[in-house]
């Protein structure tokens, strides 16, 4: 079976499961605090108790600096510790904290194997009293996916794929369907001017690519502060229906 009939297949079978009351109850959604892209995501958010990718775009599709960093603001506003699974313990733990997620906040799991990064995180998602967990993926398989999106809807807990590839050619990855809830690109833009010289707030292109029940759109934002939130940089745009710094220690 290809990958995207299966995807349409797991689509309707939850439609179904929902009609007949059978899906686990959602719990909300984190809102982002910005009307426009509250606008347009099913609830006015992010949905708790379910799987949410982000990768990097432009010259940050290798080192995914931006997603990172976008992905831990994203945690820094929910409630409860936050597991962090990973191959490669390289995370600038300084840079975590200027997006809102505190050290202590923080457990990081490490695994030898990608395998071992999947079990962990689903595990992480079915123990429950989490805020969200995090895993550093270069591939997520549909079955994969489709795990990761099932454990967190008994808990509640938030699923974050961070798509982190080693080289170019294994960012083609990012368009294989997953069963995630929706899939995001963050890329670098030049920074906010400032009225004094200096080095402005860090901006993004912020791509909602896939959103489950809901449109694709693109924003210009100010990147995470430090409670983890962002904001619409000025004169941006919600551009719906569309379709470089350095996070990791050397």
């Amino acid at each position: 079976m290809s990958a995207a009939r299966e995807q349409v297949l797991a689509d309707l079978r939850e439609r179904i499961a929902a009609l007949s009351g059978g899906t686990a109850k959602r719990v909300g959604c984190l809102s982002f605090g910005v009307p426009e892209i509250d606008a347009v995501l099913p609830g006015g958010g992010l949905a708790y108790g379910a799987l949410h990718e982000f990768a990097g775009g432009g010259s940050g599709t290798v080192d995914g600096s931006a997603a990172a960093l976008f992905a831990a603001g994203v945690a820094a506003r929910t409630k409860g510790q936050i597991v962090w699974c990973l191959t490669r313990p390289d995370l600038f733990m300084p840079a975590l904290a200027q997006a809102g997620l505190h050290p202590k906040r923080v457990v990081f799991v490490e695994g030898d194997k990608e395998e071992d990064v999947l079990a962990s995180m689903e595990e992480c998602l079915s123990y429950g009293g989490l805020g969200a967990v995090v895993g550093e993926l270069v591939r997520l398989p549909m079955t994969a996916s489709r795990r990761l999106q099932l454990a967190p809807e008994k808990t509640g807990t938030m699923a974050v794929a961070v798509r982190r590839w080693r080289r170019q050619t294994e960012a083609n990855d990012f368009g294989q369907p997953t069963a995630s809830t929706t899939r995001w690109r963050v890329s670098v833009l030049p920074s906010e001017d400032l009225p004094v010289p200096g080095v402005g707030r860090a901006r993004w292109l912020l791509e909602l690519m896939r959103s489950r029940a809901g449109e694709c759109a693109e924003f210009e934002i100010g990147a995470c502060d430090d409670k983890g939130r962002i904001h619409l940089s000025p004169g941006s745009g919600d551009r719906s229906n569309t379709s470089r710094r350095s996070l990791y220690s050397a």
